[in-house]
């Protein structure tokens, strides 16, 4: 009876929270830094993950870390819910707005402030794109390690809220593994740095704390970054295999023979048909499985680890190996591995990327369960992943314009999710948990380790207003996923066979 006054209320309401919101904000940044009308905010209702979407209230450009600082502090004595936001480019919907929130929009903080080719450190802004790092510091022969697919677009402050990897992240690590030093803004708007230049810092390890923290802690404004020589040389081996898990075994054989590959990369048959004609990288169709081995150093060291490679993988079964001859070749067959994404649409109208990180001895044993999941939610899936640290990147391809298929999708990577933790793994590895794999963290922690979560979260912001109800999932939200889930009993790891 009383919703047809109840819909004007509210539109009312939320109008007035709008227009109060705008004016504070306003009243501590330049006009043209502060957008609220549907046409400017709809380009940030999703990042990369855009089957969630959701209109902000007011989106915010700032332009420096004072106005940062004066956001943040405006924003906590409103009591109004902040989304800090890099490029927009992250997969697990991290960045998805707020309805009645703000997004922190670092985009225009992109300057590289310092750069020290002696000490191979670079002090970059957050809004400062992760090739640019590298293209910056290539004259001096040096570059900015953690390579994403996604690197020519995505950010620095981005990279810090994710803990991003990429192809290389087996030898050179994740970001974590590269950055020294963050400075950030709190909710009380105080500047804080974590970390510093040198190699240690005292007291406690905060820096590996906040990156990979998805922006729930404070608001990144400025970046240490290490930077290593560019090695004299790169070959990377391109091996076929006539069965997924022979592939999978020749992973593990590699680190079991005491090789750290500067890369080391799988494909299945799906995703190098699907990346062929796209890129025309020279992949073989008809394998059932790719393995894109690298290594780099000096030209002895490669010539050395290539052979040493070539014999572990044709002990383990290839059936063809090429190894580039020549720069040229080597980014050739790199591309394909780094397009399979986009190259996703030539086949499919949506795909749904996962991220899931599993035990190298399980590789064969997931692919293997994967393959039962296609025929369970008659759906299939592309296989692309950084075999060398167990980093899944499974991609489910769909239609969301035929009813019910969106809905399968996500059960699908639930249940790849599920796998994952059953094998001794967990439900991501460099993509995060956002809004996409909340639920699935009802699975992999405990209760008490949930509220581990939250205390930190707590010791950070205490009025919970930085990125809220994401990643960490509340005892209700678990407790409601409880009831609705049915486990896939037909995929417990009991059951699949082990090679």
């Amino acid at each position: 009876m009383n919703a047809p006054t109840e819909a004007p209320a509210i539109a009312q309401f939320a109008l007035a929270r709008q227009r109060e919101v705008v004016d504070a904000l306003r009243a501590v940044l330049p006009a043209h830094c502060v957008l609220f009308n549907e046409e400017d905010t709809r380009p940030y209702e999703c990042d990369g993950l855009s089957a969630y979407r959701q209109l902000p209230m007011v989106v915010v450009l700032p332009e420096n870390e004072a106005q940062i600082v004066s956001i943040l502090k405006t924003c906590k004595l409103l009591k109004v819910q902040i989304v800090p936001r890099g490029a927009g480019t992250g997969l697990s919907g991290g960045a998805m707005p707020i309805a009645d929130g703000v997004v922190v929009s670092t985009a225009r903080l992109n300057k590289i402030v310092k750069f020290d080719p002696y000490s191979r450190t670079a002090v970059v802004q957050p809004g400062v794109r992760n090739l640019a790092i590298s293209d910056a510091a290539g004259p001096h022969g040096l570059y900015y390690a953690p390579d994403p697919s996604s690197q020519i677009a995505c950010t620095i402050g981005g990279n810090v809220a994710e803990n991003s990897g990429g192809v290389h992240c087996l030898k050179y690590g994740l970001t974590v593994h590269n950055v020294l030093r963050v400075r950030m803004v709190t909710i009380d708007g105080d500047i804080v740095e974590l970390g510093n230049a040198g190699m240690d810092a005292a007291g406690l390890d905060l820096l590996a704390v906040f990156i990979g923290s998805e922006g729930m802690l404070g608001v990144v404004t400025e970046v240490t970054v290490k930077l290593v020589p560019k090695p004299l040389t790169a070959r990377v081996i391109m091996a076929s295999f006539d069965d997924v898990v022979k592939g999978g075994n020749a992973v593990a054989n590699v680190i079991a023979a005491g090789i750290i590959p500067a890369g080391l990369e799988m494909m299945d048959k799906t995703s190098s048909r699907m990346v062929e004609p796209f890129v025309k990288a020279g992949y073989d169709i008809n394998a059932e499985a790719i393995l894109l081995c690298e290594s780099d150093g000096t030209p002895e060291e490669v010539e050395e680890e290539i052979a040493r490679m070539t014999d572990v993988l044709n002990a383990s079964g290839a059936t063809a190996i090429a190894v580039s001859r020549d720069e040229a070749e080597r980014q050739r067959f790199w591309s394909g591995r780094k397009n399979a994404f986009p190259a996703a649409g030539r086949i499919s109208p949506d795909y749904y990327c996962m991220d899931g990180t599993i035990p190298r001895k399980h590789l064969a044993t997931v692919l293997l369960g994967i393959a039962e999941m296609e025929k369970t939610f008659s759906l299939r899936c592309a296989n692309v992943f950084h075999a060398g640290d167990g980093n899944l990147h499974p991609l489910i391809l769909f239609d969301a314009n035929t009813p019910g298929e969106f809905d399968r999708a996500e059960k699908f990577g639930a249940a790849i999710l599920e796998l994952c933790v059953e094998v001794g793994g967990t439900i991501t590895g460099e993509h995060g948990v956002g809004i996409e794999k909340i639920n699935s963290m009802c699975v992999q922690y405990s209760e008490q380790e949930r509220d581990a979560f939250f205390a930190v979260k707590r010791a950070f912001d205490t009025a919970f207003l930085l990125n809220p109800d994401k990643a960490i999932p509340s005892l209700v939200r678990c407790a409601e996923y409880g009831k609705m889930h049915v486990k896939r009993g037909l995929l417990k790891f009991a059951d699949l066979p082990r090679f």
